[in-house]
């Protein structure tokens, strides 16, 4: 949803100031320990319309400082305008959907019209590499049977919104962190990626999540609602890696945001196929592990955790120390 105008292109002013409150990291020291394990007991979908626009790449830096994975609906000519934006969505670990290309009123159009702001949508986000789409949001949520139709033509899944932000209203900082406190398991929130208000709440939208046990997933396309990231139903690119060994079959590690304080960050590590693996981690200088649970852990170096089962189960975490750097670690699986 948005107004006529094109409001980003009026309030990127200010950004800076908000970007940096963002950005502020306080040292602790190594013995340091997590004020709460990471324990995801549901899982929500962010969601931010209406970009690429100048503002992205500061809402990007705030969602990776705070540890969100968040889905970015994109239109079509701002991707077409921006491909190294779109580029550092999937960089970032976001998944990228279609917002048709010049946010009509497609219900309003005829069958043609629909199927070109979604066809273009589709090639211009793949053309900047953000892969193709399988989440479409109809602009201002306005759908019908036939727009449903080209949906499907394009193996789109449709994808609306449980709460409002209001954030394309001048909503505040204040009135966007509580509408993100009333989202329960599953479900999706609007938000727009060019709102200044929006962009200052992430810090404190974090915190709440985290309050509530409640991480940033991705939607299935499946369902449409907000799930744990998985490697098999990823609607998009995201930091997970899969290594077969030869002959021994194989194991998938996928990354996903736990808490995330000022200081340091959690990751959750679910293995899948396989009881009997390894997942070798690389951490990103000066970045640092402070804490593990659930696996035997090694360091064959300072920047390097090695992880293996310990009995309970085949999902881990780690804390990391972030050193003023918020770059998540690379990971790999090898059946042992």
């Amino acid at each position: 949803m948005r107004t006529p105008a094109r409001r980003w292109r009026k309030s990127l002013t200010g950004l800076t100031v908000a970007a940096l409150a963002v950005a502020s990291v306080v040292a602790i020291t190594v013995d340091a320990t997590p004020s709460q394990a990471a324990t995801c007991n549901g899982y929500v979908g962010l969601t931010f319309d209406d970009g690429p626009s100048g503002n992205t790449q500061n809402l990007l830096n705030a969602l990776r400082q705070n540890g969100l994975r968040a889905t970015m609906f994109n239109e079509g000519q701002y991707a077409a305008q921006n491909p190294g934006l779109v580029r550092a969505e999937v960089d970032a670990g976001m998944w990228v959907g279609n917002h048709s290309y010049t946010h009509p009123h497609l219900t309003q159009g005829s069958q043609a019209s629909m199927d070109s702001e979604i066809s273009r949508t589709q090639t211009a986000i793949a053309n900047a590499g953000g892969g193709t789409p399988k989440l479409f949001r109809p602009p201002y949520g306005e759908t019908n049977a036939t727009l449903r139709s080209v949906e499907q033509k394009y193996g789109l899944t449709e994808i609306i919104w449980d709460v409002d932000s209001q954030d394309w209203n001048n909503a505040s900082t204040d009135a966007i962190v509580a509408a993100n406190a009333r989202l329960t398991n599953g479900q999706v929130i609007l938000m727009h990626d060019w709102a200044a208000n929006t962009l200052a709440a992430i810090p404190r939208i974090a915190q709440g999540l985290a309050s509530r046990n409640l991480c940033a997933g991705m939607i299935s396309p499946s369902t449409g609602r907000a799930v744990a990231p998985s490697g098999g139903t990823d609607p998009g690119p995201g930091p997970t890696a899969t290594t077969p060994p030869p002959g021994s079959g194989s194991c998938t590690a996928t990354l996903s945001a736990g808490s995330s304080w000022s200081d340091r960050y959690n990751l959750n590590v679910a293995v899948s196929g396989s009881n009997t693996w390894t997942v070798t981690m690389d951490i990103p200088a000066p970045e640092k592990v402070l804490s593990t649970w659930n696996i035997t852990a090694s360091y064959p170096t300072a920047q390097q955790l090695v992880a293996r089962p310990n009995g309970s189960g085949n999902n881990f975490g780690v804390t990391i120390q972030k050193n003023g750097s918020t770059t998540w670690p690379s990971v790999s699986c090898r059946v042992a």
